[in-house]
């Protein structure tokens, strides 16, 4: 299906299109890896993909990264962040058709709801918050914020906080950059479960494969006894312009020896230290509602200052088209 207004023409998705997507993202202002095919693809049984290109006069100008479930579009709930990828040449008037096209192609297909999450504008390698003008236009409602702690690396804040390492807890540590998943998981499921009877997004097979196919982007990064027992570790999303931590666990005894502010002050300090922004991620649940204040005051230590993830919530049949 396929729709056309003022040479904007929408496309759905399919594998026919691969290489057009993933050249696009590359290319894009506000893409990252999260976008690429291979990435999305990796929970495809979970999802009915419902991804969209749009076309002026021919080139791609957007993507919007989605999936579909009853009578509802969201983009996309299977990333920590998405909405429309768009080129250098889209302009706010360009953005603004996109929408209309795209809230026409959605009433056609008896979509009634659009769940849209923006990329936060740390990702952007060029301004691109187009999109956030078009929702306030459309009566977009605000469903879901939740507040992350960054660090601007260029003018980071010190730390403080902070429990003062030994010499002998030092002396017990080290820093290990590997691809030994099995051993971190093992913590990592351990500290979830333990205190929030939850798991991990990804299965340890899902997040290994993942690593993969981007072993420039997904590192992981642990502190080890003197026998190589995982003490810390982090796994780590890196794009352009953001250090992510996605994963972050500690043993009991790394808790007791401050494993992981030793982590983290080599995170900051030394391997990301020329990336511009290092993201520690969201201290919060339900929809952002309810605030970890333990967890946050820990980010906050190191400097850590606050980014939202947004979600906005569109209904489709409100629009009212010429």
């Amino acid at each position: 299906m396929s729709s056309n207004e003022n040479r904007i023409e929408v496309v759905r998705y399919n594998v026919a299109l691969e290489e057009q997507w993933n050249k696009f993202v590359a290319e894009s202002r506000n893409g990252t890896f999260l976008f690429m095919r291979g990435y999305m693809e990796y929970h495809c049984d979970r999802f009915i993909d419902y991804s969209l290109l749009f076309y002026n006069d021919g080139e791609i100008v957007a993507l919007l990264p989605a999936h579909i479930s009853d009578d509802t579009v969201c983009s996309h709930k299977g990333l920590t962040y998405g909405g429309l990828i768009l080129s250098n040449k889209a302009t706010t008037s360009t953005v603004l058709k996109i929408f209309e096209v795209l809230f026409k192609y959605l009433a056609n297909d008896s979509i009634t709801k659009l769940i849209y999450r923006p990329t936060p504008h740390i990702y952007h390698r060029i301004p691109c918050e187009e999109d956030l003008y078009t929702l306030f236009l459309h009566s977009a409602t605000l469903t879901e914020r939740k507040i992350s702690s960054v660090v601007h690396q260029r003018e980071p804040l010190p730390f403080h906080g902070r429990r003062k390492l030994t010499t002998a807890c030092k002396n017990r540590m080290h820093i290990v950059e590997d691809d030994n998943f099995v051993a971190f998981w093992d913590v990592l499921n351990r500290r979830l479960k333990e205190r929030y009877d939850t798991q991990p997004i990804h299965t340890l097979e899902e997040i290994e494969l993942l690593h993969s196919r981007f072993p420039e982007n997904i590192k992981l990064i642990r502190v080890t006894d003197n026998d190589g027992a995982t003490l810390a570790g982090v796994v780590m999303y890196l794009t352009e312009r953001v250090a992510h931590a996605q994963y972050t666990a500690t043993s009991d005894e790394g808790r007791r020896i401050g494993a992981l502010d030793y982590l983290y002050e080599y995170l900051l300090r030394t391997r990301f230290s020329n990336i511009e922004y290092f993201d520690f991620g969201t201290s919060v649940e339900n929809g952002g509602y309810t605030l970890n204040h333990g967890l946050i005051g820990q980010k906050e230590g190191f400097g850590g200052r606050a980014v939202v993830y947004d979600t906005y919530t569109v209904e489709v049949k409100a629009i009212e088209y010429d």
